[in-house]
């Protein structure tokens, strides 16, 4: 990888977003624990220290050896990174006498230093900290206050070290673009050559090197990111690429076999496997979100190693892990607490003995999107919905019968066909329908009913952790209750959920 950003992740909620900003720029970055660093070398052009939830005064604060970059590469200390810096070279950091939490304005800004050139007085800036540094070590000095805190920013005399006490990363401060762009471009010098086209390119040119003439087996989902994982490999070593599409009785109304032919047509080799008894019969009696989600993740590793085998030489799996996984597994904390199971093929390569290939595991999704129009492909594959591996499995609340899935294929296709027909399925991030577990009183016609009830959810977000419910236009909403419940036998009353994650997760299970 030619030149990047190295941003030190000391625990911030905020830490990915610093390197969503950075990548705005068309410049490379990575995420490294500061207690796990990467090896040193050339390519890195300057480095980030983060926030963090911690307080430098803490006796087991996180740590890290600022001189093997102070004075070599520039460095920005933001927050935690900032404190870090001060403290650790003579300063004094104490606890803030009013906790600055939220909008501040800058009042003092030194435009002469780089780092704060075209950024305007009485700009807005988010403060995030319950720390202050009160004062500065000899030979930093002060380039930005706000009526609360006199070191906002500040640098080192004769290098390019900078600590900022707010966050430019996040969209409440007005001009933390205008910073990070000051600091990445102007002061580390990158040329801002990382684009979706070259990252294609240069990834395909590094399969065809990597890969040899060996063959690759890899599963398809219909989405975004196997989908483009698919065709970059593809472009590398053509028909030795194996993609394997499981019909797990779970998907969509007409899923399976409209996504199969999206796929033929984009000259991939796909064979599609229809194994919806299978996890029918494994799914069976079993009510508890957990046992399903295992339920499903087996047979899928039984149905997709009995389908590989049947490959010969399989050398690699591919598959389409994100940068958002990676961080996870090797984020300062660990992994975090087991909200809910991922489903994915995580059990495949120690069964199978196969060596792993992820392409788009230094991508974030927006940026898989981007990648996958370089590479022209079907804007209905890069547009669409995220939807989860257990598919409705886990969006029938109980136990899973043929019969609920086929009540459930109907709802969601009348919702989401909704949305695309009047213009709203792109403003949606995720939309779908959940099958409940209980049966409400209804009146059709001069009849009775006792019928089951289901729940729509639509909502937005940038990478899923965290979302808010849409508001969807109310005629729009009562027509779609309107066309569910005349339609879809078993069906007599349509909710529409409105709770954000958090405290709700996206999903019902």
């Amino acid at each position: 990888m030619a030149e990047q950003i190295l941003i030190l992740d000391f625990g911030s909620q905020y830490t990915q977003l610093i390197a969503r900003r950075v990548r705005e720029l068309n410049v490379y970055c990575e995420i490294h624990p500061y207690n796990n660093l990467p090896e040193i070398t050339d390519d890195i052009k300057g480095v980030i220290f983060s926030g963090s939830p911690c307080s430098v005064r803490e006796e087991d604060a996180p740590d890290v050896d600022v001189d093997m970059f102070r004075g070599k590469v520039p460095v920005l200390g933001v927050c935690y990174g900032a404190q870090l810096m001060a403290q650790k070279y003579g300063g004094n950091v104490l606890p803030s006498e009013i906790r600055e939490y939220g909008r501040a304005r800058l009042s003092h800004v030194d435009s002469h230093f780089d780092l704060m050139k075209e950024i305007s007085l009485d700009s807005q800036v988010w403060m995030s900290h319950g720390d202050t540094i009160k004062e500065l070590p000899k030979g930093f000095d002060i380039i930005a206050s706000t009526p609360s805190v006199a070191v906002a920013a500040y640098k080192v005399q004769n290098e390019l070290t900078y600590g900022i006490q707010f966050h430019p990363e996040v969209t409440h401060s007005e001009e933390g673009k205008i910073l990070l762009r000051n600091f990445v471009v102007h002061i580390c010098g990158c040329a801002q050559e990382w684009t979706p086209d070259i990252f294609a390119e240069t990834t395909i040119a590094e399969l065809k090197e990597k890969l040899g003439n060996d063959k690759v087996v890899l599963g398809l989902s219909g989405g975004v990111d196997s989908s483009v994982a698919a065709v970059l490999i593809n472009r590398a070593i053509g028909d030795n690429l194996h993609c394997i599409f499981v019909d797990n009785g779970l998907l969509r109304k007409n899923e399976f076999e409209s996504v199969l032919e999206s796929y033929k047509g984009m000259g991939l080799n796909v064979k599609g496997v229809d194994a919806k008894q299978q996890f029918y019969d494994a799914l069976e009696g079993i009510t508890d979100p957990e046992g399903k989600r295992k339920a499903i993740g087996r047979v899928f590793i039984e149905v997709f190693d009995q389908e590989a085998h049947k490959i010969q030489d399989v050398k690699w799996l591919g598959q389409g892990t994100i940068y958002p996984d990676v961080i996870e597994s090797v984020s300062v904390k660990g992994p975090s607490a087991t909200i809910k199971s991922h489903h994915n093929v995580g059990g495949l390569p120690e069964k199978m003995n196969l060596k792993v290939v992820e392409p788009l595991n230094t991508l974030f999704k927006d940026e898989v999107r981007n990648v996958g129009r370089s590479l022209e492909i079907d804007p209905n594959i890069l547009g669409r919905h995220p939807f989860p591996g257990p598919g409705l499995g886990i969006r029938i609340l109980g136990d899973i019968t043929p019969e609920k899935v086929a009540i459930l294929q109907e709802v969601d296709y009348i919702f989401i066909n909704g949305l695309k027909e009047k213009g709203l399925y792109d403003d949606v991030w995720q939309a779908g329908a959940m099958l409940l577990p209980i049966h409400s009183v209804g009146v059709m016609g001069d009849e009775r009913t006792y019928e089951q009830v289901v729940a729509l959810r639509a909502v937005t977000s940038v990478d899923g952790m965290t979302a808010d419910w849409v508001d969807l236009p109310y005629n729009f909403l009562q027509d779609v209750s309107n066309d569910i419940i005349n339609k879809v036998k078993g069906v007599n009353r349509v909710v529409y959920d409105i709770s954000s994650k958090p405290p709700a997760t996206i999903e019902w299970e």
